[in-house]
């Protein structure tokens, strides 16, 4: 669904021949990719393309904002006319490692519950039905099946079987083999690797502070029905992004790098409490005042030229 709006949103844009278009993988369909190319755009997409491929010997090695290691290797295509970046992050590696391990271990479980059924009365035990229930697993193993060769052991009559038998054999170019690998793809070719990868880290920063953003002004989940509506709520965030740009900016000329995230997790510590006394004439004195900020959050508040203790001091006697 996503992919058939790209013509619409660059010709509402306005967008002039020889923009560079920046997408994600639900937009990055070859059809338009082929499109772009035709109308004169410069492109840099997630590939779509199934086959993992990474070869570290040819790889540059390069730093994420947060210090964690990222290894872009670049290949040009046969034509000419196409760049390729094979990505490798150790952070995401280990990340798909787990998902492929955990997927794994619950497709060998549900075999083995097939296996031990064999042994016990009132369970399938026709070959027939066994390779139907596996096909089932199968479809529900999240592409894990394609990794193991399964046999089904049948008695000595031929109809009934006596064991299931597996052996993990990990196809080349996938997830289990090439964890933490990804790719993209441009027609930019003047640009460095490392130029490319960030521009395209942009994306999926903006798109981070988007989901933080609506989530604070109330905005998600979405459910307008009117153009209006939509147009506004575009308006909105696209102004607060504005906003949490010069904040970050403000803050990178002081040395602070840190995801939008990773500020608000920070400075959520900080806030404003009220405490109440009696006093002796039986009244209550209650003052409110802005907690002391810890050493992180004053070195933020001072790159801003903030004040470290917002709000001032209210007392109020009841």
């Amino acid at each position: 669904v996503e992919g058939a709006t790209l013509e619409g949103m660059l010709v509402g844009l306005g967008a002039p021949a020889g923009a560079l278009v920046v997408m994600d993988r639900g937009i990055a369909t070859e059809e338009n990719v082929v499109w772009l190319r035709a109308q004169g755009y410069r492109y840099l997409v997630v590939s779509r393309e199934r086959q993992r491929q990474f070869d570290a010997d040819a790889a540059i090695a390069i730093q994420t904002a947060g210090g964690d290691p990222i290894a872009v290797q670049r290949v040009l295509d046969a034509e000419g006319e196409e760049v390729r970046l094979y990505c490798y992050s150790e952070r995401r590696a280990h990340k798909e490692e787990g998902i492929a391990e955990r997927f794994c271990t619950r497709f060998e479980v549900a075999l083995q519950a097939l296996h031990e059924g064999l042994a016990r009365p009132r369970t399938t035990k026709r070959i027939a039905k066994l390779w139907e229930r596996i096909g089932r697993l199968k479809e529900k193993s999240h592409g894990v099946a394609q990794h193991y060769s399964i046999t089904v052991e049948p008695d000595a009559g031929g109809v009934n079987a006596q064991a299931i038998r597996w052996e993990r054999r990990p196809v080349d170019g996938t997830l289990v083999t090439h964890p933490g690998v990804y790719c993209l793809r441009t027609n930019e070719l003047t640009w460095e690797s490392e130029q490319l990868w960030r521009t395209y880290v942009m994306l999926t920063d903006l798109e981070a502070v988007f989901r933080s953003l609506k989530s604070e002004l109330g905005l998600r989940p979405v459910y307008h029905q009117t153009a209006e509506r939509t147009e506004g709520h575009l308006f909105i965030t696209v102004l607060a992004y504005q906003f949490v740009q010069i904040i970050r900016r403000r803050l990178q000329a002081h040395g602070i790098t840190d995801r939008w995230s990773s500020l608000r997790a920070i400075l959520a510590g900080q806030c404003r409490v009220t405490a109440t006394f009696r006093r002796p004439d039986g009244r209550a004195l209650h003052v409110r005042k802005a907690t002391q900020p810890e050493p992180a959050q004053l070195a933020i508040i001072r790159a801003l030229g903030s004040d470290p203790t917002p709000g001032g001091v209210h007392k109020m006697i009841v």
